[in-house]
């Protein structure tokens, strides 16, 4: 893949029925830029990916991809995806499948190094029917890698991991992206977002409402998060501080979002003396997401 964006998608359009599952998306994606899509349930990011996978055809708007359609660059093996349900065959081992996928593609990696880099070593034997929820991630991750590809497209690919295969999967997916190789990735894991995106996209209702780095994003919602353990307090009466704006209170400990977190903090200290652990941040992404995407369902 040379010269040109990695892929970008121009005024895409998807309706179903009288749904409009994407409305008008314009993104275009730098070669070796890793990219977060974020968005609740039903904004369209998984239409979106398929679209840019050529699995559905827009209504509306182009998908180019390496310069050409995505089917073309689909057969050239420029593209790995890592869908979120993709069924794997329940009586094939793991190498089996690794194996039989590596060669389909005209320029693929080594079995081998696929089986290391998705870290299915101990499961090479082992039937696909036999493994956990995070093992068949770990094994369709393998599937996309097999055709060492320029663009990894992945949905949900932490989906039933564990802890240690969370960890394990996006140092991975740092070392694919360090040799300048584009990774687009639809997550509800904001915290993963945060510590391993580039850039994020943001859809709500099938709209972009925001796109940009990590920093920008969250500056793009002012305020700051003001943490304090408040004993007896009540919600309501928190609430009602000047410069709060949202209150999250768990067995006596406060988060107040603060559009002022110095009239807050003043406030809360008038009103409740013994509060302790008293701490001020600034928003972070999940914060900025929870603005963003209220303010969109207001408008």
């Amino acid at each position: 893949m040379t010269g040109g964006p990695a892929f970008a998608l121009h005024g895409l359009t998807k309706r179903f029925g009288r749904v409009t599952a994407v409305d008008g998306v314009s993104v275009e994606v730098a070669r070796g830029e890793v990219v977060a899509l974020l968005g609740p349930n039903g904004a369209g990011k998984s239409t979106t990916v398929d679209m840019l996978l050529g699995l559905t055809r827009p209504d509306a708007g182009e998908v180019v991809v390496a310069g050409g359609s995505p089917r073309e660059a689909v057969d050239r093996g420029l593209v790995g995806a890592m869908m979120q349900n993709g069924a794997l065959l329940p009586d094939v081992t793991v190498g089996e499948i690794v194996g039989l996928i590596v060669s389909t593609h005209a320029e693929p990696l080594s079995a081998s190094e696929v089986i290391a880099r998705a870290g299915l070593e101990n499961l090479v034997n082992r039937r696909c029917g036999k493994l956990s929820g995070g093992e068949r991630q770990r094994v369709r991750f393998a599937v996309a890698l097999a055709g060492d590809p320029q663009l990894l497209v992945l949905d949900e690919p932490t989906a039933a991991m564990d802890v240690e295969g969370r960890r394990a999967f996006w140092a991975a997916i740092r070392e694919f992206a360090a040799g300048g190789r584009t990774v687009l990735f639809a997550t509800h894991y904001l915290a993963e977002a945060e510590d391993y995106a580039d850039r994020v996209v943001l859809m709500r209702h099938g709209a972009v409402v925001a796109d940009g780095p990590v920093a920008e994003v969250r500056a793009a919602v002012s305020g700051r998060v003001l943490k304090a353990a408040v004993p007896g307090a009540a919600e309501a009466e928190l609430t009602a501080l000047p410069g709060v704006t949202t209150v999250q209170l768990r067995g006596g400990r406060a988060e107040l979002a603060c559009a002022d977190s110095d009239a807050a903090v003043r406030a809360l200290l008038a009103k409740y003396p013994q509060a302790s652990g008293i701490e001020i941040t600034a928003l972070g992404l999940e914060e900025a997401f929870l603005a963003l995407t209220a303010e969109e369902a207001a408008a």
